[in-house]
């Protein structure tokens, strides 16, 4: 059965995983991101999670940081396109302890000026790193590429300017107008009962109100193809290519994530990396993504190799997409692809963490979370023909857009 939601008083949801372990996890995962800023405010959502921890009405950035790490435990957060999460590990005895501290951060974060202006340096030095890593800042601007002009297209750190014009008062209207109810979730794994959870989450996440803020998320409903070359001066070539996809909300995202994860994901046996790597030496990094948002998808392929090879790497790369989209996959072709994927999401949901934030995530979007056993159960009915059907759907080459970080002129 999936795994019970609660929603609380004030409208915030609850889903809780029940464990044998001493260790657990808590977030605080907010449906608000990267796509609802605006442009001159770009990274704004990143830079509250940055600053989220630096004071309270009652506590200092200091006294935060040691209230959990006081007790072996630890704080944490991340930002990405469409989420924000706020989260904690700990030993089950300190829930309350740690329910406690995160509600004061959450609802009576200060994000004391000066301290914003610190984080600010920090931020531009992050954004300095990624622009001298091509292989990770290639990423970043290939959905500038497919997603132009488009929220989505805003890179999650900023931009130079548009961090150094975030101020206090910015802070406060974005979180007035995403951070409410129907967008929160609490997510938990740990030893502890529910009924106890749902006790202390009323105590410290129930009694607070929200003011009525207004919120629009632009939706992204035109796709255009397209090539950018950029020189640069490194000594290796980065190459992205890709298309829209799946949202989250589309079944059709499971056969594609199976497909994606066969094309090009963990091992070193994906079709892409047996063509371009193995076979043929022509690659140092190849690899496949999907990433599903709420009312689209990004798929995209990163090769890394040297200049003279892009175009080889491109056209074996095309044949692939063409094989897949061409020719069934046999009965054992397709028995070992599920047992791979079933494989990596077992080893995956070792990590309670990441089962944490994967049931938040579902919560927040479906109102209930798979169990492994209920997920696993939606990989085994994948079919050759569901494989076939989107692969014509996505690996269609004029509809692929292409970025090229070359050191050729």
């Amino acid at each position: 059965m999936p795994l019970p939601i609660i929603t609380l008083q004030n409208g915030i949801k609850l889903i809780h995983q029940e464990i044998n372990s001493p260790i657990a996890h808590f977030g605080i995962l907010v449906n608000a991101g990267t796509r609802d800023e605006t442009e001159n405010k770009m990274g704004l959502a990143h830079f509250v999670e940055h600053t989220i921890f630096k004071g309270t009405k009652k506590r200092k950035g200091y006294q935060i940081l040691k209230r959990l790490e006081n007790v072996g435990g630890e704080l944490n957060a991340c930002t990405s396109k469409e989420e924000t999460y706020f989260h904690a590990s700990f030993l089950s005895q300190d829930y309350p302890r740690v329910l406690e501290l995160l509600s004061d951060i959450f609802f009576n974060s200060t994000f004391p000026a000066k301290e914003l202006e610190k984080e600010k340096d920090v931020i531009l030095e992050e954004i300095n790193y990624y622009k001298d890593t091509p292989s990770e800042f290639i990423f970043d601007e290939f959905e500038s590429v497919l997603f132009y002009k488009h929220p989505l297209a805003m890179n999650i750190l900023g931009t130079k300017k548009s961090v150094k014009n975030i101020g206090q008062a910015d802070i406060f209207d974005f979180i007035k107008r995403q951070y409410t109810p129907e967008h929160i979730v609490l997510s938990s794994v740990g030893q502890i009962d529910i009924h106890r959870l749902q006790k202390l989450c009323d105590r410290y996440f129930s009694g607070h109100d929200f003011p009525c803020g207004t919120r629009s998320r632009q939706p992204f409903t035109d796709y255009n193809s397209q090539t950018v070359h950029k020189h640069k001066s490194i000594s290796q070539s980065h190459i992205m290519l890709g298309n829209i996809a799946y949202s989250i909300q589309d079944d059709r995202k499971n056969p594609f994530l199976l497909l994606t994860n066969l094309l090009g994901g963990q091992g070193m046996s994906t079709r892409l990396n047996m063509a371009i790597r193995e076979k043929r030496g022509l690659a140092y990094s190849v690899e496949a993504n999907f990433v599903p948002f709420s009312d689209t998808g990004l798929f995209s392929i990163y090769i890394g190799c040297d200049h003279e090879m892009i175009d080889k790497c491109i056209e074996l790369t095309y044949k692939e997409l063409n094989n897949l989209a061409t020719q069934k996959l046999g009965t054992l072709q397709l028995h070992y692809a599920k047992k791979q994927l079933i494989g990596q999401m077992a080893i995956s949901s070792e990590s309670k963490l990441n089962e944490m934030l994967t049931n938040g995530r579902s919560a927040l979007f479906f109102d209930e979370a798979d169990t492994l056993e209920e997920a696993i159960q939606k990989v085994e009915i994948i079919t050759a023909e569901d494989i076939l059907v989107v692969a014509n759907e996505i690996f269609q080459r004029e509809q692929f857009s292409t970025l090229i970080y070359s050191g050729r002129q």
